[in-house]
């Protein structure tokens, strides 16, 4: 869902174009390519927010309340997608970026329930356009570091002036307590220059922190459930 420009940039990148020594219009047709690649992403970022807005207000119809309280998208910056190439031992081209970079595009949607984030990733998936190409759940099967939400990968059809292509984007669903951990996580996990023993023992104070929250989001699920139950029995 590396989603909503959260990466860290280990060093500078720069991108492999030519040099600006020459024809400055030579730089800019090589670069041509790589631009009508992003947009195309871009477009089925749009796609696919678009999409969850009208599950979010289809199913708010038969409730108390949206069932999604935030999307954020974002598109991976150039200086990541070269480092990513290079992690995977692969040169910088337009082929290698679609064929084994899969979140080029990414959306995090933050649900309020664990129960939301399942009913919506399914009505996602049962619409005859999307394909689903990739799923980890790290709800059901946390990290190690306690790290908790669902992560998908899909494919989905964008029209262009001359040519339909199917692109795939990166969905992370959160509720707004594991947003709220990995939030924090994050941005502590790139303090620098910690001792070894120091890391470990905030590494072991994180891991606690996440399962006391995620025991909280639980509890916090089975009130939710009861209500709802207590809503229909009145009704």
């Amino acid at each position: 869902m590396e989603v909503d420009g959260l990466e860290k940039e280990k060093k500078p990148m720069t991108m492999e174009y030519p040099a600006m020594d020459g024809d400055p219009r030579s730089f800019l047709e090589s670069a041509k390519p790589f631009q009508r690649l992003m947009t195309q992403y871009r477009c089925a970022l749009e796609e696919v927010r678009n999409k969850f807005e009208v599950l979010d207000m289809e199913l708010s119809l038969n409730r108390d309340g949206n069932p999604i309280e935030s999307i954020s998208c974002r598109m991976k910056r150039p200086a990541s997608i070269l480092e990513k190439l290079e992690r995977k031992g692969l040169a910088f081209s337009i082929g290698n970026i679609e064929e084994n970079i899969f979140d080029v595009a990414g959306i995090r949607v933050v649900c309020s329930f664990t129960d939301d984030i399942y009913q919506i990733s399914e009505r996602m998936l049962l619409q005859h356009d999307i394909r689903l190409l990739r799923i980890k759940d790290y709800i059901k099967n946390p990290k190690q570091n306690g790290y908790r939400s669902l992560h998908m990968v899909v494919s989905v059809p964008v029209l262009f002036a001359d040519e339909s292509k199917c692109m795939p984007v990166e969905i992370q669903f959160r509720t707004i307590a594991m947003d709220f951990w990995a939030s924090i996580e994050h941005k502590l996990r790139y303090k620098k220059n910690l001792p070894g023993p120091i890391s470990a023992a905030i590494a072991d104070d994180l891991e606690s922190c996440a399962r006391i929250i995620n025991m909280t989001d639980m509890r916090m699920q089975e009130i939710n459930r009861r209500m709802e139950a207590l809503g229909r029995s009145i009704e």
